[in-house]
């Protein structure tokens, strides 16, 4: 990759066509001051990755910004970044994936989203299993793969869906495609979703199918979220009020519960992520281009791989020229995550941590230190002064700071 060359002054002077918001799933760079609070002290997904594996190979990043921003093993600072680099703390209340999208949006929660350590309450899970005809099993706190494991062969032999929480605020339910076709485990988790409102206003509602036999189930990429919708106005709403477009890649969609959204594509890893966000890059029309890459977070962070968790990274880095290759003159990429998810620690769930904040593009002044901004709603109103829309309702705006 060589540095952008100097854009001639009347590009510089029209206004911002895309910019394209790329979340790494949990890739969190270090405890925030209150993650005691949360159980996660000392925290830090990024670093700690790289000393499971004797040193991270991130070039890409590394010239971004990314050593700058911690004690990364193998990706040192470097004295001049190709863009803009920072921190952001969660100014919301939680540590989960709905909570940190909406505050990148411009919403700040003052409480979390209701959670499940123990289970759902009795008298819920009575009510959802009258509404669907069927008994259900589980009704626990698991890994997904886990309790499919445990009790995917009994769900076979009775065909009760499997429901299940995490630390996050969820209600899962699992279901072979064989005994409960995808179709129907939609629909009783829509009806999950319609329960689930009040004092049980849980973030998502997930659909989680698999396939095979005991001992060799997998989950299905046909997994689908039913979000409870951000309770205000988010910058996506008024990007499309500003008669722009939003293109939503991966999770982005379910996460908004379709708020907002003007093109959604469901994908089915980072990879295929990548390359729906690079076509939208293609498309002529101004807007935001909101990709998540689960992958991170799904397949390695919550499953305490740190050895996948560090491939994924990789790999994410030896795509980043072509997404930087793909701007246009008036485009600008922002990278950044929703929250941790340290898979060193012995702790399967989210951690409370800082978020990378990497901008580049023709626009971008290099080499920029935005130091540690006191919210992830910072982004929300950088996109909305970028694009010309409404300031969302929190966030303060670094654009200029860092346009040319």
């Amino acid at each position: 990759m060589t540095e952008w060359p100097d854009v001639i002054f009347y590009e510089l002077m029209k206004p911002i066509r895309h910019v394209v918001l790329i979340i790494l799933d949990s890739v969190g760079v270090g405890a925030l001051p209150d993650a005691d609070q949360y159980g996660d002290a000392g925290s830090n997904t990024l670093a700690h990755t790289a000393q499971a594996v004797s040193g991270l190979a991130l070039p890409h990043l590394q010239r971004l910004g990314l050593g700058n921003l911690a004690a990364i093993a193998g990706v040192p600072p470097r004295r001049r970044a190709a863009g803009a680099y920072g921190r952001m703390a969660e100014a919301s209340a939680g540590k989960d994936t709905t909570i940190g999208h909406w505050e990148l949006a411009g919403l700040i929660s003052p409480r979390p989203l209701p959670t499940y350590p123990q289970g759902f309450p009795a008298d819920l899970i009575a009510a959802f299993e009258r509404r669907i005809g069927r008994s259900v099993l589980g009704n626990k706190p698991a890994s997904g793969t886990a309790i499919i494991a445990e009790l995917g062969a009994e769900h076979v032999r009775t065909g009760a869906p499997i429901v299940y929480t995490s630390a996050d605020s969820v209600f899962q339910i699992a279901a072979h495609e064989d005994v409960i076709p995808v179709a129907e485990l939609y629909r009783i988790s829509q009806i999950a979703r319609e329960m689930l409102v009040g004092e049980h206003n849980v973030g998502r509602v997930i659909a989680r199918p698999f396939i095979g036999s005991p001992g060799n189930f997998v989950r299905t990429e046909r997994r689908r979220d039913f979000s409870t919708p951000p309770p205000t106005p988010t910058v996506l709403d008024h990007i499309l009020a500003a008669g722009h477009t939003v293109w939503a890649v991966g999770k982005i969609e379910d996460i908004f519960a379709g708020r907002g959204i003007s093109v959604a594509a469901h994908t089915r890893d980072n990879m295929d992520s990548m390359d729906k966000t690079l076509a939208f890059m293609a498309e002529p029309a101004r807007g935001l281009i909101w990709t998540n890459l689960v992958d991170f977070d799904m397949l390695y962070g919550h499953r305490n791989d740190a050895a996948g968790y560090a491939a994924a990274l990789t790999a994410f880095d030896r795509r980043t020229p072509e997404l930087m290759a793909a701007l246009g003159p008036r485009d600008i990429l922002i990278i950044t995550a929703d929250h941790g998810c340290d898979p060193t620690t012995p702790s399967t769930d989210h951690s409370r941590e800082y978020v990378p904040l990497l901008i580049y593009g023709p626009p971008i002044r290099a080499n920029v230190n935005l130091g540690i901004r006191d919210t992830f709603a910072d982004v929300a109103a950088s996109v909305a002064e970028w694009l010309g829309a409404a300031a969302p309702a929190a966030g303060t705006s670094f654009a200029a700071a860092i346009t040319r």
